[in-house]
């Protein structure tokens, strides 16, 4: 039986941030098509956490584990700074509205080329990552060879840096969540029979120019989706839940072919051309039907 759609729960849980690749558009899609039972919920490519946090407001989270993860320490840092210093890290961000300006911003961004940097409080990282997710080109996390936060300034008039509620709720959301900084293969460490695992990776590049996997300092390409593979093989025969999200290419087709495709179409907002931009097909990957 798949998970209902309920849209009359009392409280909206969101991201607080925004991501590439991100699944708010996508969630009726994806969740029509996820088991109602399971056991604990995994998802090692958090992100913004679009999935987690509906499948919370549903109330499918309720008396599970929940395990989210990510290889991005910033990333996983800001999660477990909006769990337990939510309040500290508002009334920074919003210090930082206040001071928002290009120049600022470029101030900002430049922090992480210093050696300074690593003497920054938690919060204080997590206020600059926020920030700089809320204003830069798309919401696009993107470093360079050397690990530093590269993406230019975006042309926002007013944008929401410090979101009280979201930020409240997400941090009510994640109280009981064990939040690790992880590679996605440590999922293995803590899966059991009959539990939920969502893998949202960089998805596969379309074509030579389309690529945006660098979210860390390593790409994700051939090597390490053919290593996800292995892992998705693995959670299969344990007797898992397991679902994957990546791009619709020959790539991914053929090495899934033995698993159950289905197509979502999706909204495509990162291109430098309007006419590169709309809807795209994607695919979701499950080990079995239900």
């Amino acid at each position: 039986m798949n998970a209902k759609v309920n849209t009359s729960y009392p409280k909206q849980y969101k991201p607080f941030i925004k991501w590439v690749g991100g699944k708010r558009g996508l969630l009726k899609q994806l969740l029509d098509k996820f088991p109602e039972k399971f056991e604990n919920y995994h998802e090692p490519f958090l992100g913004g956490g679009a999935v987690f946090f509906e499948l919370y407001s549903r109330g499918l989270l309720e008396n599970k584990k929940v395990f989210l993860s990510d290889i991005n320490a910033e990333l996983i840092n800001t999660y477990n700074v909006v769990k337990n210093n939510p309040n500290e890290l508002i009334s920074n961000l919003e210090d930082f509205k206040k001071q928002h300006s290009k120049d600022f911003y470029y101030k900002i961004r430049e922090m992480d080329r210093v050696e300074s940097f690593q003497k920054l409080t938690n919060v204080e990282k997590a206020t600059r990552f926020i920030y700089l997710n809320k204003t830069c080109f798309n919401g696009l996390y993107r470093v360079n060879k050397k690990g530093y936060f590269n993406t230019p300034i975006g042309s926002y008039e007013n944008p929401n840096i410090a979101n009280i509620e979201t930020i409240l709720n997400a941090s009510e959301a994640l109280r009981d969540v064990i939040i690790s900084h992880m590679s996605f293969n440590e999922v293995l460490k803590n899966v059991i029979k009959n539990d939920l695992v969502y893998f949202d990776p960089p998805y596969y590049p379309l074509n030579a120019t389309s690529s945006f996997t660098a979210y860390s300092e390593s790409d994700f390409l051939d090597g390490k989706q053919k290593e996800l593979f292995d892992v998705f093989q693995i959670l299969d025969k344990k007797g898992c839940f397991v679902f994957h999200s990546n791009s619709d290419t020959e790539f991914i087709k053929n090495i899934y072919k033995k698993y159950d495709i289905s197509f979502v179409e999706a909204n495509r907002f990162i291109n430098s051309k309007s006419s590169g931009r709309g809807k795209i097909s994607e695919i979701l990957i499950r080990n079995k039907k239900w």
